[in-house]
């Protein structure tokens, strides 16, 4: 059996997506492109990254390796069914786990998730940051898609729905590994 070298692994490698989050006008909006990217070619134009969980009262979009982010994704679902719906404390205790497992530490991921009321970024760095501006972007083209979501969201009094897709279709046009193949999911806020 060969193994495979570093270098292999790196010519491997799937690359970005940009997820956005915006919570804007009684609405809690995410957003995520649908390219993915192997080494320098398009394998595929209309991945879902941004889902409903929870009885359709959470979503979560994620950027990484896909069935790294899918398993935290039911791990955020379980942990949720163990507190009742409450996605602070399930977003703690998922980011807590994985940080410490030995398994979980190995996932390659970053994930969005929100409810009608909060936004979370959580990390496998032990992080869930809810930021201060109500808006949020991982993944390759997430500073361009959170810059000009910010800009949008101070400067224009367009719709919420209008600036999330506004601001993923200029990180689509800068950033190589997003394109303007959106899903976008919506709650209304509390």
């Amino acid at each position: 059996m060969t193994r495979l070298t570093q270098e292999d692994k790196d010519i491997m490698k799937f690359h970005g997506t940009t997820i956005l989050a915006i919570k804007h006008k009684g609405k809690m909006i995410v957003a995520g492109d649908g390219q993915v990217t192997l080494n320098n070619t398009v394998i595929k134009h209309n991945a879902r990254k941004v889902r409903r969980i929870y009885n359709d009262k959470i979503i979560v979009g994620f950027a990484g390796a896909t069935a790294d982010a899918m398993n935290l994704s039911e791990r955020l679902e379980a942990k949720l069914e163990r507190y009742n719906g409450n996605l602070t404390r399930a977003a703690v205790e998922l980011a807590k786990d994985w940080r410490t497992d030995k398994y979980l530490r190995q996932l390659e991921a970053l994930m969005i998730a929100v409810d009608n009321e909060r936004i979370f970024l959580i990390s496998g760095n032990g992080d869930v940051i809810e930021p201060d501006e109500n808006i949020i972007a991982i993944g390759s083209g997430a500073v361009a898609a959170q810059s000009s979501g910010t800009a949008l969201l101070k400067h224009t009094d367009m719709a919420t729905k209008d600036i999330i897709e506004e601001a993923m279709k200029i990180a689509g046009s800068i950033c190589v590994f997003t394109n303007t193949s959106f899903t976008i999911e919506e709650l209304e806020c509390v």
